[in-house]
């Protein structure tokens, strides 16, 4: 599932080609919303939401779409050979001189602008949104009411902070110097936060996702995906195992130097 930094570089790229403009076609290509009929309206703008994005039309009209796991909005112009196959296409915004087109949406909803909360109300804080001292002091409130809660997990607890998925996950309890087992009491909530929300927010403007600064090759992340690999930090070999029950399982990367505590 895609991370919130990619989630807001999508609607970013769709706000600054789309808003302000006029559709001329409009199309959802899904069961329950086959029949609408966009064309006419205008597209007021494209915000996200942790990992949600929300397209806003005149008439107090929004479109709700979700990446899951493997969705994306693709911008084109006119006539351009798409990169995915037609029949994947589950939306399609035009205006004059740009094509959004929406791939693989599983999650697609229409629905007055001011319900939006009713998808949204939920969540964190998100990382990637308004922020301020009260929004943090939230999400560190949120991450440590469950202290025995195994801190990977409740990194990825959007109802905690929006935004965090496995690749920061893995890389902010690296930088934590705990294993993603670690409870929560036994890390700094407040360093926890400020970390997810650093490294969202460094890569929040580009397609590329680095962790290290290090801008080589294969050593773009201290741990993420690096199973079987040498830790950047100390060349010990890095671990991976399954965290999670069920369909909320998740590969968990760790460096069981660097990163001691519990492991699965």
């Amino acid at each position: 599932m895609p991370e919130g930094d990619t989630v807001f570089l999508a609607g970013h790229r769709l706000n600054e080609a789309l808003a302000g403009r006029r559709l001329l076609r409009g199309e959802l290509r899904h069961p329950r919303w086959a029949t609408a009929d966009l064309s006419g309206r205008d597209v007021l703008e494209v915000r996200s939401v942790g990992k949600h994005l929300f397209t806003r039309f005149s008439g107090d009209l929004s479109l709700h779409s979700h990446f899951r796991m493997d969705g994306a909005w693709h911008l084109y112009r006119p006539g351009e050979r798409w990169r995915r196959p037609g029949h994947q296409v589950r939306a399609l915004l035009e205006v004059p001189d740009r094509v959004a087109v929406g791939f693989a949406l599983h999650d697609l909803e229409l629905l007055p602008t001011d319900q939006e909360s009713r998808l949204v109300g939920h969540l964190g804080p998100d990382l990637l949104g308004d922020w301020d001292a009260e929004r943090a002091a939230e999400a560190v409130a949120r991450l440590a009411a469950d202290p025995d809660r195994e801190v990977g997990l409740a990194l990825l607890d959007q109802r905690v902070m929006a935004g965090v998925g496995n690749l920061y996950k893995a890389e902010v309890c690296f930088l934590l110097g705990v294993s993603p087992w670690t409870p929560v009491s036994a890390v700094d909530p407040a360093e926890a936060v400020r970390l997810a929300r650093k490294l969202l927010l460094a890569n929040a403007w580009r397609p590329e996702q680095n962790t290290t600064g290090l801008m080589e090759r294969g050593r773009q992340h201290w741990v993420f995906e690096r199973g079987g690999r040498p830790c950047l930090r100390c060349a010990t070999k890095v671990r991976v195992g399954g965290q999670g029950a069920g369909v909320l399982e998740r590969p968990a990367y760790w460096c069981p130097r660097c990163q001691p505590g519990p492991i699965a």
